[in-house]
């Protein structure tokens, strides 16, 4: 196989998935420019980084934990509630429109707030993770790959979904001037309710199924 191509393809596929994340991007984008939104986006590739060390160096530790009858449980209504949350605290809140200098000056002040969004919405989702560890154990560890072919694949799907995750931010952010007030506000209320939908039916499989 050839590590930087599969990865390629893997990254293009992720991209195409409408979730969480994809709403939050836009939204970001639309609300807070490029430079807010790549901060977001940027704690959603950082999460990623992490999971792809933390498993391929710790994939032995990692599928003993996966098989801690509580860990599925505890991680799926941990992870429904933080985007249960965040899509409440959209739901709720107004936005911060673009253009004045007192959301220019909102925005700056809350960059660190949206890279831990950008973090926790990806990090506490059941789907990175098992995503990452099947995808260590099918692809890596069973194409025998090397350390310098497993780090070109995994680098070839990170460096695409970061690509497509700024096309996305500027696209929003490309079409927020023709946006009026309530167009931000029905965009915030839409990736509200994403959030929450998202998160409660997260909880209903854990809770259903588990």
């Amino acid at each position: 196989m050839n590590p930087i191509w599969e990865g390629i393809k893997l990254g293009l596929m992720l991209s195409c998935l409408v979730g969480p994340l994809f709403f939050a991007l836009i939204q970001s984008g639309a609300e807070h420019g490029i430079k807010g939104g790549t901060v977001l986006g940027l704690g959603i590739w950082v999460s990623d980084a992490l999971f792809i060390i933390a498993v391929y160096w710790g994939l032995a530790y990692i599928d003993s934990l996966v098989k801690w009858p509580a860990f599925t449980l505890s991680m799926g209504i941990g992870g429904s509630l933080i985007l249960a949350a965040f899509g409440m605290a959209s739901l709720l809140s107004k936005p911060r429109l673009p253009g004045a200098e007192e959301a220019l000056a909102y925005r700056k002040a809350h960059l660190p707030a949206l890279w831990t969004k950008g973090f926790l919405i990806n990090t506490v989702n059941p789907f990175t993770f098992f995503f990452w560890i099947g995808l260590s154990g099918v692809m890596v560890i069973e194409n025998q790959l090397t350390s310098y072919e497993a780090f070109q694949f995994f680098a070839s799907i990170l460096g695409v979904i970061v690509l497509t995750d700024f096309a996305k931010v500027a696209f929003a952010k490309s079409i927020s001037h023709r946006f009026r007030p309530i167009h931000f506000l029905w965009l915030r209320r839409l990736s509200g309710a994403a959030l929450v939908a998202f998160g409660l039916a997260m909880l209903t499989k854990v809770l259903w199924f588990t």
